[in-house]
């Protein structure tokens, strides 16, 4: 295993982290490098939490060890990725 500048060792598959965005444009991650399970269990908190319900939290994603985004959440419009059709396929890329 190698150790990685930021203090990871090893690669990044199955690595999570999470962020949340604000009205006032700053952004805040609030967890990095966990499991798929401890990250949606957080989106679910920050996408529900008082500042998402009246706007202070506009914006909440999952992001993979390859920094592909897996989740987003919109203040107004709720999950916005992955849409209803890729959930319905099963699948994001197919």
């Amino acid at each position: 295993m190698s150790e990685h500048p930021d203090g990871r060792i090893g690669d990044t598959e199955g690595e999570y982290s999470v962020c949340q965005f604000f009205v006032s444009g700053e952004y805040e991650y609030v967890r990095r490098w966990c499991g798929i399970e401890e990250a949606v269990k957080a989106a679910r908190h920050y996408s529900t939490c008082v500042g998402a319900r009246i706007g202070i939290v506009v914006k909440v994603i999952v992001t993979d060890g390859g920094d592909c985004t897996n989740l987003v959440w919109e203040f107004g419009k709720g999950l916005t990725y992955p849409t209803s059709e890729i959930l319905a396929r099963g699948s994001h890329g197919s």
